[in-house]
């Protein structure tokens, strides 16, 4: 299956450059997919973050290599990407429970993280409530944090809560125009910076035709094709809804995600609902696109 196999050869190329600085964007683009959404998926999936995913492998190879050689620690730290022995030594020692030197001995236990590989498993036993929406053009207006992805579930909630104590959501509503599609509170979830791209910015926002005031920011979508679920009670159901999406729904659906951010719509409490908006195009041919994101 195509999801199959473009994760595995993601995992193929993190495997292949684990000595080298690894470019999340560049793992993402063998994913065809977006930096944001691939290191979400990853978390979803394996419970692990991406960054502690490639800690433990280059920590496990350099105790193989400890037990099979005579490289020195200094060598084997520097070659698996620690600026010293002392960082390395306590990174080895938090892992595995001991120093690389005492790994060289016989006997010493260790711990070994192998690589990782996707396969489909029967799920689904629940159904997903979901629709196809064609959705025209339009622009949030908002307030803009970064998150760090690999804690994105306990951030968000804290930034919401943070919000609400300080009475954003009424200078949200000063702005907000009215919209068939986007009538709450909008989360906005979009790419970092390049390069390892370990964080995203959270925009907290609604839909708008305005200027920001001072302290917002705005942010603009094109037409495009969004798959939309419903998730049943508050944010908890959101949250369960993104898992379901990565390791359910897209597996085996007809669809791809586009390189636009997703977005979290929180409905009035009153409808005991919320939605969770996320961009996707049809699906193509692996080669079509490999080609699409050289």
């Amino acid at each position: 299956m195509d999801w199959v196999d473009r994760m595995n050869r993601a995992i193929g190329y993190i495997e292949e450059h684990m000595l080298e600085e690894i470019d999340y964007e560049d793992v993402a683009k063998v994913a065809c997919c977006s930096v944001y959404h691939f290191q979400r998926m990853f978390s979803f999936i394996t419970n692990v973050p991406l960054s502690e995913y490639v800690r433990r492998r280059r920590l496990t190879l350099a105790a193989f290599e400890l037990q099979r050689g005579k490289a020195k620690v200094i060598d084997i730290a520097l070659k698996y990407g620690y600026e010293s022995p002392e960082a390395f030594a306590r990174a080895f020692l938090n892992l595995h429970g001991t120093t690389p030197t005492a790994a060289r001995n016989s006997g010493t236990p260790l711990r070994a993280y192998p690589r990782i590989s996707f396969q489909i498993s029967i799920q689904g036993v629940v159904g997903m409530k979901y629709r196809i929406e064609e959705a025209e053009a339009f622009a949030v207006v908002g307030v803009q944090e970064r998150i760090k992805t690999e804690d994105a579930s306990d951030a968000v909630p804290r930034a919401w809560t943070s919000a609400m104590k300080e009475g954003l959501f009424d200078r949200l509503w000063e702005v907000r125009a009215s919209h068939p599609n986007m009538r709450g509170i909008l989360g906005v979830c979009a790419d970092g910076d390049h390069g390892k791209n370990e964080s995203f910015h959270y925009i907290m926002s609604v839909a708008s035709v305005q200027a920001p005031p001072e302290g917002m920011v705005k942010r603009e979508f094109p037409a495009a094709t969004w798959v939309v679920f419903e998730a049943d009670g508050g944010p908890e159901g959101i949250g369960e809804m993104w898992k379901r999406l990565y390791t359910e729904w897209l597996p085996t659906s007809a669809y791809d995600l586009a390189y636009l951010p997703a977005i979290e719509c929180y409905l009035p409490p009153e409808e005991n609902k919320n939605e969770l908006w996320v961009p996707v195009v049809k699906k193509q041919p692996m080669e079509v696109q490999r080609h699409t994101q050289s």
